[in-house]
Order: C-alpha cells, then structure tokens, then sequence
C-alpha cells in the first residue's frame, strides 16, 4: 500500500492540533528532523549555578550545622528556579542522558527524568531545574534506572515538581534509543 506523504502530514497536522501542537511541530516530527543538543545548550548565556555561593568558604561550615541546612535551603530556591532557553520550546531535538524513572508499570515505563550524569536525582541534591528533563514517551519500554539513553521528541519549557527534582523542560518523547558511543553522555 503507497502512503502519499502530503496525505499523511495533512493528517499528523489535523490530530495535533487537538493535542495542542503547532503544523510546524508536526512536520519537524514527521520528517524526524532533531536537533542533537548537549547539556551545555538547555543553560541560559550567563546563568552561573554557583553565582549563589559566591564568597562563601564552605569548608569552614560545619556538616550538619545550621549555617550548612540555610547554605542549601538556599541554593536549593535558586536550582529549582533556574532559568531555562525559552528559544528551545516547541524545538525538534535529541539529548543523550540518564534515565531516573517517575512511574514503572510490569517493569516498562513512560515517564522519567532524564538528567546529564550519573546518580542524578537518586543522589543528593538533585541538579539545578535546568539540567533535569521531564520526558514522556508515547508509549512505555523497558530500560533500567540510570541506563544511558537518547531520547528524542518536542522540548517544552515547563517547570515539573517531582519527588526525585524540579525539571525546567518537558521533553514530548518520540523514541529512545540506548546510548551507543566511546563513552557516556
């Protein structure tokens, strides 16, 4: 059976728009055009995750202190508000990462965090809202908690409060592919 591509655009476009998404979007989705991004490139030019803890010798402050508990109470308002690339909402794109699942059915899932290092999220404190991306997939698989993986989809900025950190992007996940290369993400 021969598919005529106009026919099937015309259609992806007329389901979308009830799913909220623009023509432009579809036929990015469509044609599989994604734009490969680092972890680098979802941080705004200037913003400085550190900036908050400028001046402060945290080796004189003692674990477990008082000062210690407001140093991170702190720096954690800051994370979880960093500001997130408005210009990539709505983007076609691809990032590699972890995998930190929010919800597991029969040992596959459909959500999760996708963060850029190893035991993000599990470990503490989570990373800034703009290095952690809510993704979620059209359809759940199976993959492993902290498994190197591509994912690719339509990034939204949308901050998400979940019980692992605070995302600053939505990713809408189109496919995921294990991570294949010289060394991880």
């Amino acid at each position: 059976m021969i598919i005529n591509r106009r026919k099937l655009l015309a259609a992806a476009i007329g389901a979308s728009v009830l799913a909220g998404m623009t023509p432009r979007q579809v036929q990015a989705q469509v044609k599989g055009n994604y734009r490969t991004l680092q972890w680098e490139d979802l941080l705004p030019d200037g913003w400085n995750p550190r900036a908050a803890m400028a001046g402060i010798d945290t080796r004189s402050i003692a674990e477990g202190s008082a000062q210690e508990m407001e140093m991170l109470r702190k720096m954690r308002k800051i994370w979880d508000n960093a500001p997130v690339r408005p210009d990539l909402d709505g983007q076609q794109i691809r990032l590699a990462g972890y995998v930190v699942p929010l919800e597991l059915s029969s040992g596959a899932i459909r959500e999760s965090l996708l963060v850029p290092y190893f035991g993000a999220c599990i470990h503490s404190p989570p990373p800034p809202a703009n290095q952690i991306v809510m993704v979620k997939l059209q359809k759940a698989i199976r993959i492993r908690t902290m498994d190197a993986c591509w994912v690719a989809g339509i990034m939204n900025t949308q901050h998400n409060n979940t019980d692992w950190g605070v995302s600053g992007y939505f990713l809408a996940g189109h496919h995921i592919d294990e991570y294949r290369g010289p060394r991880k993400p």
